[in-house]
């Protein structure tokens, strides 16, 4: 049997017309050795010494055949025209008369080296290129239509040409982010991983010959890594589209405990391309690395969050018809792992704090946590309900400690109480039961707290006035109080918040926060820590008399006019200018946010008041915020309030005039109680005091003729069924929180110190971290203090906490243990930061920046720039510009670029990576060396 003739392409003609190129200028035939390819094209057009040819290629079997298509060619063409005739006829059997015509007189062997050589513009090729007949085959054969191969100029290198050969045959220039800066394809597990999710992609691969699949498999090994013989085993199945979610699935087998069924259902998945269990292992990983990249780029892509989805719905569709679900609870990337995280985190947190937050745990490290941060939420916040429902009983003592607790502690439960309301946002059963069962138990120690406040107030009311409040900050005493030292440096704005409750405000002052506010207060007395304001609402705690006595600044009722009259009065007898705008004066004309008279009085030495309604609004029309949060932006004109205030350098006060509690079970629109003598939907007047309320009397009470009837039930209404209410006795309709911010970076008021976020929050709040050391937890506040008012011994610093006994040289031949040195301490005591110190200029103090190690590692990891500044003043140096510090000190602790320090939530946190930290400058000594150094201690002693 006579051996098959070689395939010529239309690239391996061009190549032999242009290295024959002189010799077609005397002859228009060219006789090859070959067949020519089924479907090349059979006219075309190529260029010859700058002469553009008109070029026809026949494939004749026959001496007949060629004579004929000779003869044609002569009668028909023009005279440039080139005839080229694949054939397997011997030269012989032609004769001269055909042979005498063509180019070099004889039929011309195809030598694909010459053709790639050619077609590359190289001057050499690899010498193991030779050896490897495929690849030159495969490079005639799969050259690109349009452009051709790259010129390289040089010596073409076998891994040049198979990284050309791969991208063209498997289409990988299609793949987003496959090429390189030098405009080459990237050939890694990540672009290969891509390329499998693509149409064609892995067809393309399935339909070369047996060795081009074996011999690309094998070189993409070596220089893509030992997840893609997988991979592309895969793609040969027609599986290439499912490789991401199988490799996923291939989690089930890290366990080496794992039931053969398991194995078995994976097997049916993988069917004949099962890998080895180490080679799967290998290539779950790489899966697992590449998708969260893509779940790294879906936060901020829909794109890439589509893409994601896809990936991430099929792998549970495939593990849910494989039965494999229950054994993959634990994988970090299923949807379905989780929501059983998600359910087993919230059941965990009923059963006790720290096996819920050891659940968190896992659930924060699942892959997915990034992308459904309502679902963290809820869960976080199950976690931290169950933190404080652990926690000693709370007490209400008197009203100022109460509306005081209330702002720094008690609202937050209000606002993890409206999180756990709104249940699991997939509609979750099982979650949603957990949730509900823990709201339950925290609304009713709420409810206690309303019931004991309410008897508080009560006998508080009848004798409390704006001259003797009995310790409280009342409403009509804000201005005068709080707003009145601000306007010393800088006219205050004043931003009346209606209807913004403590649980609302602690959410407005984390976000102002990150957008670059810092929360201040009046400097505390010695001893105490500083804390957010509160005041206390008039009674009853209702928009007509609680916001004309705070912009009056006397008890007083009224509507705009009143608040108008009344606050330019205020400050004229303080011999300040001032305006009030409400409403249809905030907003400006097209193009503009802010009406041109309120950016004027902006711009001015006046005090500026600014009355926000969104909040009161929205409750009364059915709108809460979006379900369970409220942000600066979801407030009108609040966004772009505050954006003026910081380019005017003014300090803003926000406050509220009264708080309000939220509807919360009730489905019908009739009252849920009914009475007489209701004037609204949280006050009343009258004599018989039903269960659930507590009848008030006193100068503060400006309705009813001084004596009312309030609710601090949050169930009862006298009205129609709303959003939301307020008017009553409750701790959240009362107390009225004062929120004081400066833009980050500038100097406190006299007498005024920042309030860190870890003091605003609550300690049962604060998601615990896994720390370094026995104290993973944030910061307690009593550690966090003001520079004027150390804490006696710090936990940052143990070696000056020691007692100083301790500290002085014994006089005693046995000396004392010494004190344990802190990590920071060690830190700055190793060679490698005494290495990096070298290659920064102006260094902090050793005790400085060890302080810092300190007080992250003792506050979980991360802290607020505010609360790290505090830290480094206990040290007795004072840091101004804390990012600058920070951006130092990471100069010293980030050893060859990697992240042991730094900036994250946009700039408004500081996270210190610990295990990184002691990888970096305390490596421990490997087996063998610790084993010498303990047997050179062992000679010494």
């Amino acid at each position: 049997m006579a051996p098959a003739l070689p395939r010529v392409g239309r690239r391996t003609v061009e190549a032999l017309l242009a290295a024959n190129a002189k010799d077609l200028g005397e002859c228009s035939l060219m006789l090859v050795h070959g067949r020519y390819a089924p479907g090349a094209p059979p006219r075309f057009t190529v260029t010859l010494d700058g002469e553009a040819r008109r070029v026809q290629v026949r494939d004749e079997a026959s001496v007949l055949g060629v004579v004929a298509a000779l003869h044609e060619h002569r009668s028909t063409a023009a005279s440039s025209d080139v005839l080229v005739l694949t054939t397997g006829i011997e030269d012989e059997q032609l004769g001269w008369d055909v042979r005498g015509r063509a180019v070099r007189r004889k039929t011309l062997t195809v030598e694909n080296a010459e053709v790639v050589l050619q077609r590359f513009g190289a001057t050499a090729l690899d010498p193991r290129m030779y050896r490897e007949r495929w690849l030159l085959e495969a490079l005639v054969e799969a050259e690109p239509a349009e452009d051709g191969w790259p010129r390289v100029g040089g010596v073409l290198t076998r891994d040049a040409a198979l990284r050309a050969l791969t991208a063209e045959r498997l289409g990988l220039r299609a793949v987003h982010g496959s090429s390189g800066q030098d405009g080459q394809v990237t050939l890694d597990a990540d672009i290969l991983l891509a390329w499998s999710r693509t149409p064609a992609g892995p067809r393309r691969f399935a339909e070369l010959g047996a060795t081009e699949r074996a011999e690309l498999k094998k070189w993409l090994a070596e220089v893509a890594g030992p997840a893609v013989p997988v991979l592309l085993s895969l793609a040969e199945a027609g599986l290439g589209h499912d490789a991401l979610p199988l490799g996923l699935l291939g989690a089930a087998l890290r366990d080496p405990a794992a039931q053969p069924d398991t194995v078995l259902a994976l097997g049916g998945l993988f069917g004949q391309v099962m890998p080895r269990r180490s080679e799967l292992a290998v290539f779950t990983d790489a899966v697992e690395g590449t998708l969260t990249r893509w779940i790294a780029d879906a936060r901020t892509s829909q794109d890439a969050r589509r893409r994601v989805d896809a990936v991430l719905d099929r792998a549970d569709e495939l593990a849910d018809k494989a039965g494999l679900i229950p054994g993959l609870t634990a994988s970090r990337f299923l949807p379905s792992s989780f929501t059983a995280q998600l359910r087993r985190t919230v059941a965990e947190a009923r059963r006790s704090p720290a096996a819920g937050e050891a659940a968190l745990a896992d659930l924060l490290g699942h892959a997915l946590a990034g992308l459904r941060p309502d679902h963290v939420q809820a869960a976080e916040t199950a976690v931290r309900v169950a933190r404080w429902l652990s926690g000693p009983e709370p007490a209400v003592t008197n009203v100022a400690a109460a509306v005081r607790a209330h702002v720094s502690d008690w609202g937050w439960v209000d606002r993890a109480l409206t999180v756990l309301w709104a249940g699991d946002p997939d509609g979750d059963l099982e979650t949603g039961r957990d949730l509900r069962a823990l709201y339950e138990q925290a609304r009713e120690r709420r409810q206690r707290l309303d019931q004991e406040f309410a008897r508080r107030l009560a006998a508080w009311a009848a004798h409390a006035t704006a001259r003797h409040p009995d310790a409280c900050l009342v409403i009509e005493n804000v201005l005068d109080t709080v707003v009145r030292p601000l306007a010393g440096q800088a006219a205050p704005l004043l931003l009346v918040l209606d209807g913004m409750s403590s649980a609302v405000a602690a959410q407005l002052g984390e976000e102002a926060e990150r957008d670059g506010w810092r929360e201040i207060v009046p400097r505390p007395e010695a001893g105490e820590a500083p804390a957010r304001l509160a005041a206390v609402s008039m009674l009853p705690s209702i928009t007509r008399v609680s916001r004309a006595s705070l912009l009056t600044g006397e008890a007083a009722g009224g509507g705009q006019s009143t608040e108008t009259s009344g606050f330019t009065a205020f400050w004229k007898r303080r011999r300040k200018a001032a305006a009030l705008f409400h409403k249809a004066a905030i907003g400006g004309e097209a193009g503009h946010a802010l009406s041109h008279e309120l950016m004027t009085a902006l711009a001015s030495d006046a005090v500026v008041g600014v009355v926000l309604n969104t909040i009161d609004e929205a409750l009364d029309n059915g709108r809460h915020g979006r379900g369970t949060t409220w942000s600066l932006a979801d407030v009108t004109h609040l966004r772009e309030l505050l954006a003026a205030a910081r380019s005017y350098g003014r300090p803003v006060v926000l406050v509220a005039d009264h708080g309000h509690v939220l509807e919360r079970g009730s489905r019908a629109d009739a009252p849920t109680a009914a009475a007489d003598g209701a004037e609204s939907a949280r006050w009343r007047t009258g004599d018989a005091v039903e269960d659930g309320e507590i009848a008030v009397h006193g100068p503060r009470v400006r309705e009813g003729g001084g004596a009312v009837i309030l609710p601090w039930r949050e169930d009862i209404r006298y009205t129609g069924r709303r959003a939301g209410y307020h008017g009553g006795a409750s701790l959240a309709e009362v107390t009225v929180p004062v929120l004081v911010l400066l833009p980050a970076g500038e100097e406190a008021p006299k007498d005024w110190v920042p309030l860190p976020r870890e003091l605003s929050t609550p300690g049962w709040w604060r998601t615990r971290a896994t720390g370094d050391g026995p104290e993973s937890a944030a910061v307690p506040a009593a550690r966090l203090t003001t520079p004027d008012h150390p804490t006696p011994a710090r936990a940052t610093a143990p070696s000056e906490s020691a007692p100083a006994a301790e500290a002085r040289p014994s006089t005693r031949t046995e000396a004392a243990p010494p004190a344990a040195e802190s990590l920071g301490t060690m830190v700055v005591s190793s060679e490698v930061y005494a290495a990096q110190k070298e290659y920064v200029r102006k260094a902090p103090e050793a005790k400085v920046v060890a302080a810092v190690i300190d007080a992250l590692v003792t506050a979980g990891g991360t802290m607020s720039p505010a609360a790290l500044a505090t830290a480094i003043s206990a040290t007795g140096r004072v840091r101004r510009n804390i990012e600058g510090f920070v951006a130092t000190v990471q100069r010293l602790l980030n050893v060859e670029g990697y992240p042991v320090l730094g900036f994250i939530d946009g700039g408004h946190a500081v996270k210190l990576d610990v295990p990184l930290l002691r990888g970096q400058f305390l490596p421990k000594p490997k087996e063998g060396e610790a084993d010498e150094a303990a047997s050179q201690g062992e000679e010494k002693a």
